[in-house]
């Protein structure tokens, strides 16, 4: 759950194992793979992929595969640097902000119970919250809430605790509640008009969370657990409020802060930092969920297959508008439904939602029919290529999502 939108969307994660160093895949990562009629075996490739992350400063790499023949898993590099130990096959992380497709399908179940209106203005369920610097909740639809397209400022951007280490090690433990985030955001003008653009902005999350407090007299997280987590069987996912802890087993998870004489054009990276533990009520219903690879392709397969939301609903959260071209060299063609991403692969297009938390980083993808889903996870924040590699043009997991829902097994 980071500031920058390719960070928290991406924004946009059975083999052997390959530690740091050995076995990178000698393929390029920099271009987009190009369809082709033969692939290797699905292993080998995402192995290549999985292992060819590394260099862009990935302490370590878990992904998964659910195809119609079986799973496929792989893993490559360290769960834990100090120990050289690799990360564990059924590994818990914080998911950023995926939490978000929870989020907007709670919400959108309450749409198709008439207990919510996707073009109900905000104020309705929260009068007088939205106010202020010309931000204005009697303008903003629940639509436009879930879609991005509110122009609602960005909450992170009145935080300090994770600008740099000093600031984080002082303000890791500390709570939020969402009225503390939103009145962050009130502190800045909107960024256009309600519906006029597209931007990214966590605040929204926030808000649909409180919206659904509001109707239901429940958290948001008894809410997801009761209406998706309890009824898919997620048994290894988590919403844990103002917990600290990641449940066992899991990998440790790593970040990095600006250095002191840090600029623009080089951040002066510290070295990794152990960033497991910490307070995930700053991310909320925006980015505070835990869970793992198989869970994560549970929940993406049932909800294109229907199990999550009445067809109406659905048809409502795959509904995409544009993204600023800008964002489509890290993720192709991207568009934006509610809660959800569209991007582009060479099989005609995948759905999910990334995210990003300090010390974790998540990317995923499933077919439209939910017959294929890949979950990634990656143990740390912060890409910061080794010594002589260029950073990459595209996100990070593109190859590996392209291969595992493009790719024969």
């Amino acid at each position: 759950m980071k500031k920058s939108l390719v960070a928290l969307l991406a924004g946009v994660t059975v083999a052997g194992t390959a530690l740091a160093g050995v076995g990178v895949s000698q393929a390029s990562v920099e271009h987009r793979p190009a369809p082709v009629q033969y692939r290797p075996p699905l292993e080998a490739t995402l192995q290549a992929d999985a292992d060819a992350m590394l260099k862009y400063g990935m302490p370590g790499v878990l992904a998964e595969v659910d195809t119609p023949r079986g799973n496929v898993t792989v893993r490559s590099g360290y769960g834990d640097l100090a120990k050289r130990t690799p990360v564990p096959w059924n590994a818990k992380f914080r998911i950023g902000s995926f939490t978000k497709s929870y989020v907007a399908a709670t919400l959108l179940q309450l749409v198709g119970e008439r207990k919510v209106s996707l073009e109900d203005k905000v104020d309705r369920y929260l009068p007088g919250v939205v106010e202020g610097n010309g931000n204005d909740g009697r303008k903003i639809t629940v639509r436009q809430l879930l879609q991005h397209t509110s122009g609602l400022p960005e909450y992170t951007d009145g935080m300090d605790t994770y600008t740099s280490l000093p600031n984080f090690q002082k303000g890791r433990y500390d709570s939020w509640t969402d009225k503390e985030l939103v009145a962050l955001a009130m502190k800045f003008p909107p960024k256009f008009k309600p519906g006029a653009e597209w931007s990214y902005s966590n605040t929204n999350y926030t808000l649909a969370g409180m919206i659904i407090e509001k109707v239901t007299r429940h958290t948001w997280q008894h809410e997801v657990r009761k209406r998706i987590v309890a009824p898919l069987g997620l048994r290894d996912t988590s919403l844990p409020g103002t917990k600290l802890t990641v449940p066992k087993p899991h990998a440790v998870g790593y970040t990095r802060f600006p250095g002191p004489n840090a600029t623009e054009e080089n951040p002066d990276w510290s070295e990794q930092v152990d960033a497991t533990i910490l307070n995930p009520s700053y991310g909320g219903a925006a980015g505070e969920m835990i869970s793992t690879t198989d869970d994560g392709n549970k929940f993406l397969k049932a909800l294109m297959r229907g199990k999550v939301l009445r067809p109406a609903q659905l048809r409502e959260m795959l509904r995409t508008v544009p993204t600023p071209e800008i964002y489509h060299s890290q993720l192709p063609g991207l568009r934006y439904g509610l809660g959800i991403m569209w991007v582009d692969n060479s099989c005609g297009g995948s759905w999910g939602h990334g995210g990003s938390i300090e010390g974790y980083w998540t990317r995923n993808g499933v077919t439209r029919d939910g017959s294929r889903a890949v979950t990634v996870s990656l143990n740390t924040d912060k890409s910061v290529p080794a010594a002589g590699v260029q950073p990459l043009k595209h996100d990070i997991a593109l190859d590996l999502i392209d291969h595992a829902l493009c790719g024969v097994r």
